[in-house]
Order: C-alpha cells, then sequence, then structure tokens
C-alpha cells in the first residue's frame, strides 16, 4: 500500500508530465489541504522525492504570494545525463545519493532494472564496509566507475 508521500509524489510528478514546459508551481498550504496533510508533509516530500540526482530543481518565494516552483531537468543526451550527475557525485555519495542516481537511469532508461540491482549491491554499506566518511568517497568512486563505463558502452 502507498503512503501519502507517495501519493503527493506522484500527484505532483503527473502535474510536471501535463504542463509543456516540465514546470509546476505550487502553493504548499493549497497541496497540503487537498491530501489533508501537514504542509510540512509537503515539504519533506519535496526535498526528498524531487532532488537534483533524481532530475529536479526546485525554486520557492516565501511570503503571502509564496510559491514553491518545481523543474524537471532535461539532459540533451544520455552521455550529457551521465557527465552531469558524475559531477554532482565528485566529493562524495551517500547511499541515498545513489539511490536517486539509479532511479534517475532507470526513469531516464539509461539502465535496467537488473542493472540498478547490481549497482546497489556494490554501493551498499554492508558492501563497503568502512567508516564515513570513507564509505561515501568509496561509493562515489564505485559509482563514476559504472557511470564511465556506461558512457564507454554507448559509444560503442
Amino acid at each position: 500500500m502507498r503512503n501519502i508521500s507517495d501519493i503527493i509524489e506522484g500527484y505532483l510528478k503527473a502535474i510536471i508530465e501535463e504542463g509543456q514546459c516540465g514546470t509546476i508551481e505550487i502553493k504548499r498550504n493549497e497541496v497540503a489541504e487537498k491530501f489533508q496533510c501537514v504542509p510540512s508533509q509537503i515539504n519533506y516530500v519535496i526535498k526528498t522525492r524531487f532532488t537534483a540526482e533524481r532530475g529536479y530543481a526546485v525554486e520557492s518565494k516565501r511570503g503571502g504570494g509564496g510559491y514553491i516552483r518545481i523543474f524537471r531537468v532535461q539532459a540533451n543526451s544520455r552521455k550529457e545525463l551521465i557527465e552531469h550527475i558524475l559531477g554532482g557525485i565528485q566529493s562524495g555519495a551517500s547511499y541515498t545519493m545513489a539511490l536517486d542516481v539509479v532511479y534517475r537511469l532507470i526513469e531516464e532508461e539509461v539502465i535496467t532494472e537488473r542493472e540498478s540491482k547490481l549497482i546497489l549491491a556494490a554501493v551498499d554499506r554492508r558492501t563497503i564496509h568502512q567508516p564515513l566518511p570513507d564509505r561515501d568517497i568509496m561509493r562515489a568512486r564505485i559509482l563514476q566507475a559504472m557511470l564511465l563505463t556506461l558512457i564507454y558502452e554507448q559509444r560503442n
């Protein structure tokens, strides 16, 4: 059974997909009222489900006429997408970041479900049995090697 965060995420993504420009502008209180939840639940969904690693940018304006604008960031090619992701994990990658990256690669049809499971197994905390921050640095290196391989494979 889906939880409220999944439902709100699905609703916001559906609105983004319906629009021509891949952007939505919402009022947090209005969305919270629609789903009969507290406004902080909307903040949580946006912060955790609409990240740069998942291919989104978010901006907000506070105050009476405030809004939250969510943009879907589209890469021109798979190579550009992978290079963008590589830039975001230069200094390390938490497991949550890795999940978001893999989620985006599946969504953009760069990798298969099977490949995603292999990547996530390789970067899991039980596999990289190191203390932080060494674990996040090692995880980023593994992801970088896999992503660079994907770029190389696309050229052939």
